[in-house]
């Protein structure tokens, strides 16, 4: 089919053929489909959307558009867990390895920060020696190994995707939701995934704020994942607030070691880190209910393996051997540092998380441009939650940064992140709802 009669018809409302989406993206791959007609086809979507049948089919021809991972050979479930991400959402730090040392393999490709929230991948950058972009032999060798890795997206894994999305952010069509579906999605089964768990974030640090958008994205990526052929559920999660007390690169990373390690675990963070990796379990069919499932998880949080998991991952992709005793030598820290105090006294109401996001990119941790180079020392720590009763001169978080400028402008806008309020909130649970296949 011609590009522009493939573009007309979804113009008009009509239905495509898998082999016309195929032929498509073989042309966004090979360049003969142009990017004035990858837009034109981006607005027709985005204006009469797509049936689930052809996101099925957009979703497998990116995905086959370049290396599909195999992992036969591994005699365990292959299952991976992907957010929507969100402020303080390191929880792939610690499920990766929990999700391991239960008996999953776990190949995690993970991204970069993106906006206001940070990404997996700058977080592991912050690890001295740590390989981010390994190549498949190495990737394989560090599943087989440790039982997880947690990587950056070759060039090889659904390259049409990346062309197509470079289109659509420049106009105006990332939003739609069955693109959305099919770019995450095609990345994900580029990985040989068996299974796959969805972490979709809700609430005023989330890239959809609004309650019923981000549930349709999640029944959307449930359904057209489970059409695909990978066994898939979606847990809605609150994203109103921070949900680690560190926003930042290594200070992510230091509050993970600390979690596996057991010498600190932020209560909604711990609640929604376990409850994800119980549902690899479950989705992978290595446990029945979600509740023996959480048991088996937390044993493995408990016992310590899941921290020697992330060690010996750390360790197979070039980082440094001791890095869980001594991570605190290792990861860099600002020179920089205040203490953030409350103006008054009363109750945490409401936290603008969207801006505590924004704080640590304009310290320098994340990017305002692609091209821009991370500060993994910068960040915010020791975050207060909804709900915690102040005194006026109270540490409300402390601000680590490069340079005195950074540091005050930090310093206030987290001060205005913050609502003090005389009366007591109604604090959300962390998990909203749980949606299947």
């Amino acid at each position: 089919m011609l590009a522009q009669e493939f573009i007309r018809a979804k113009r008009d409302g009509g239905d495509l053929s898998p082999e016309a989406i195929g032929e498509f993206v073989a042309g966004i791959t090979d360049g003969s489909v142009t990017d004035a007609q990858i837009s034109a086809f981006a607005m027709a979507v985005f204006f009469n959307g797509l049936s689930a049948d052809e996101t099925v089919a957009l979703t497998l021809s990116m995905r086959d558009s370049g290396d599909v991972l195999d992992w036969s050979g591994i005699d365990k479930p292959i299952c991976d867990k992907h957010s929507t991400g969100g402020v303080g959402d390191n929880v792939s730090l610690m499920l990766a390895p929990i999700a391991a040392a239960c008996g999953l393999a776990v190949p995690m490709i993970s991204g970069r920060g993106l906006g206001h929230t940070g990404g997996t991948l700058d977080k592991m950058d912050s690890i001295p020696g740590y390989t981010t972009q390994p190549d498949n032999a190495l990737f394989r060798k560090t599943v087989e190994e440790a039982g997880c890795a947690i990587i950056g997206q070759t060039a090889d894994l659904a390259p049409a995707d990346k062309r197509f999305y470079g289109v659509r952010d420049v106009t105006a069509t990332v939003e739609s939701i069955h693109l959305i579906t099919a770019s995450i999605l095609s990345k994900k089964l580029a990985a040989g995934l068996q299974s796959l768990v969805l972490d979709v974030k809700f609430g005023n640090g989330a890239f959809m704020a609004d309650y019923d958008k981000a549930r349709t994205l999640a029944t959307t990526l449930v359904k057209v994942a489970n059409g695909a052929g990978t066994r898939t559920m979606a847990l809605m999660t609150d994203m109103t607030q921070p949900l680690a007390s560190a926003a930042g690169n290594a200070v992510e990373v230091r509050n993970a070691v600390e979690f596996l390690a057991g010498a600190h675990r932020d209560p909604r963070l711990e609640s929604v880190t376990l409850a994800l990796a119980a549902e690899m379990l479950v989705v992978s069919e290595l446990d029945d209910s979600p509740a023996t499932a959480l048991g088996r998880a937390r044993e493995a949080l408990d016992s310590g393996r899941a921290a020697e998991v992330f060690g010996r991952m750390v360790q197979v992709l070039g980082g440094p051997t001791d890095f869980v005793e001594r991570h605190d030598d290792y990861l860099e820290k600002a020179p920089l540092n205040a203490v953030v105090e409350a103006p008054k006294g009363g109750n945490v109401h409401g936290i603008s998380t969207r801006d505590i996001g924004i704080a640590v990119v304009e310290l320098g941790g994340g990017r305002r441009r692609p091209e821009d180079v991370i500060d993994h020392a910068v960040g915010v720590t020791g975050l207060v939650d909804i709900g915690v009763k102040l005194e006026k001169g109270d540490a409300i978080a402390t601000i680590h940064a490069r340079d005195d400028r950074a540091l005050e402008a930090a310093r206030k806008r987290v001060l205005a992140a913050y609502e003090i309020a005389e009366n007591a909130p109604d604090v959300a649970e962390p998990i909203a709802e749980r949606i299947l296949g």
